[in-house]
């Protein structure tokens, strides 16, 4: 017996090319025409535009972790006046206690004091920010603020 004439107990299968759907028929994997059909077809990462949009935040220091996109919630002079007797200290957490503001997503959030209405009684704001404007009324009123 030579090695021409052994013969293999099991066929080789061979797969039938069909049109579509196939390996290697119609298309050959390659869909329609068009660009995505010819040779050396390369389409543009869709990752890269994304990143692309995505502003060059260089430098942003001390509030690197902050969000740039977090704004603080406002409040005005004059919804203060109604809520809080004279010589009450203002700060977020009791701005929250007395539900002028709500908390976000569990915590406190930054507030901003705004110079809207007038004030009479003498308030004492710590760890908010507060417009000149209204610093000013606060101080006028016999007031303080601290940062």
């Amino acid at each position: 017996m030579q090695h021409h004439n052994l013969i293999p107990k099991t066929k080789n299968k061979k797969t039938m090319l069909v049109g579509r759907g196939g390996k290697r028929g119609k298309t050959s994997g390659r869909g329609g025409k068009g660009q995505t059909a010819r040779a050396g077809h390369k389409s543009r990462p869709e990752l890269r535009d994304f990143i692309k949009r995505i502003p060059k935040l260089r430098g942003r220091g001390v509030n690197q972790n902050k969000s740039p996109n977090e704004k603080p919630v406002v409040v005005n002079l004059d919804a203060i006046e109604a809520v809080f007797e004279s010589g009450a200290i203002i700060s977020p957490a009791t701005l929250i206690e007395k539900r002028t503001i709500s908390t976000q997503d569990g915590r406190i959030p930054q507030v901003k004091i705004l110079g809207t209405g007038e004030l009479t009684k003498k308030f004492t704001i710590e760890k908010c920010i507060i417009s000149k404007q209204a610093q000013v009324k606060v101080e006028k009123a016999g007031g303080s603020v601290k940062i």
